[in-house]
């Protein structure tokens, strides 16, 4: 499946380990939740990059101990109509200020690629070359928001007021 970075179809430098198999001594890997908590010291003693793979029933705090030493979090979109990820999302960018990847996997459409950006997701996990040729235009499409999201970026009633103290500070 096709990795969207950055608005870009880029190549995935996270490998998947499996339940039962060995982990790599070294290079960036995704683990599942149930993985990582059968021993989550020994598993962030791996040398690279860890990534968590959270599923959206799970409860988001439990993770929350372990954000600081964590790469990647990849949350999971099972159906298009079930948006618990976009919850986790949210909450892990704004009131837990994770700042690692935030990776949408599972039933990733095309059509909710700007709320997924929007709720503060950064990398997707597409299942057609097509949906990421669309992203990377969807991405570029949209400047200007209204709401305030995980996205960090300014909204509209922000950004005019940053104008009008800036004229307002002119000679």
């Amino acid at each position: 499946m096709p990795l969207v970075k950055d608005g870009r179809i880029a190549a995935d430098s996270f490998a998947h380990v499996g339940e039962s198999a060995e982990l790599p001594g070294d290079g960036a890997i995704l683990v599942s939740a149930a993985r990582f908590f059968d021993d989550p010291e020994a598993t962030l003693k791996h040398n690279g990059k860890l990534g968590v793979i959270w599923p959206n029933n799970r409860d988001i705090d439990d993770l929350v101990p372990y954000l600081g030493r964590l790469a990647a979090v990849a949350l999971v979109f099972p159906s298009f109509r079930d948006g618990r990820a976009y919850s986790q999302a949210r909450l892990l960018r704004e009131r837990h200020g994770f700042t690692g990847e935030l990776r949408a996997t599972g039933q990733v459409l095309r059509d909710q690629f700007l709320f997924m950006l929007r709720a503060g997701f950064d990398v997707f996990d597409v299942r057609k070359d097509g949906d990421a040729v669309a992203f990377a235009a969807t991405a570029s499409r949209y400047s200007v928001f209204y709401q305030p999201t995980g996205d960090g970026r300014v909204t509209a009633l922000h950004r005019r007021m940053q104008l009008r103290r800036q004229e307002m500070a002119r000679p």
